[in-house]
Parts: structure tokens; sequence; C-alpha cells
């Protein structure tokens, strides 16, 4: 990885714990984020995931339109590292432990592939 993109992932990595921190206190049954890009195309590479506990939390979470608040301040924690993404509803991704492994057995690097 080049100077460069460490440098993004960095500030990246950086946003998406502040949200992660805010989503814990903030949206019932949310329990972590990751992300993944190709820095050659970086930020439209950009792909976030949000992970809930279970399906029903996330369907509870869609039914009080968390998922809109989460993409909403995932959009605002990322510009203010000066990463600017134009439509994150291409870019944020929602996903549940329970989904997991009752079809990847746990395996989230199998999830992810």
């Amino acid at each position: 990885m080049k100077k460069a993109d460490k440098k993004i992932e960095n500030s990246a990595r950086k946003a998406l714990i502040e949200v992660c921190e805010l989503a814990l206190d903030e949206v019932a049954g949310f329990k972590w984020i990751t992300h993944f890009a190709n820095y050659s195309s970086f930020p439209s590479s950009l792909s976030v995931v949000c992970v809930f506990d279970t399906n029903s939390d996330l369907s509870n979470a869609y039914d009080a339109h968390k998922d809109d608040f989460l993409r909403n301040l995932i959009k605002e924690k990322l510009s203010t590292v000066g990463i600017h993404i134009k439509n994150i509803r291409q870019h944020v991704n929602f996903d549940t432990e329970e989904a997991c492994e009752n079809e990847n057995g746990g395996k989230w690097h199998e999830r992810f592939k």
C-alpha cells in the first residue's frame, strides 16, 4: 500500500470509529462497522458495512429509520476527514451476525468475499 493510500485508510478508519462509538449508544442492536476499498479508485470503491446483532434488530432499525441515521452519520464523519461521498446509499450496506452465522457459519471473511 502506498503512503498516500495509508493516509486515506487511516482517515477513513478514524471517521468510522467515531461512527461506531456514536452508533453503539444511539442504535439498538448495532454491533460494529467495517469497510473495504480499492485505493486506486477511491472513494468510488469504498464499501461500508454496518453489522447488527440479529435480523430482528436490523429490521427494527429500518423501521425506525436508523439506516438513514447511520448513512448520514457516515457521510458526515467521512466528510470531516476529507472523504466526500456523493451518493452514500451506494456505499453503505447492512448485515447481521445472525445472518453470517446461519449462512456462513460465522466466517465473516467468507461472507465478505
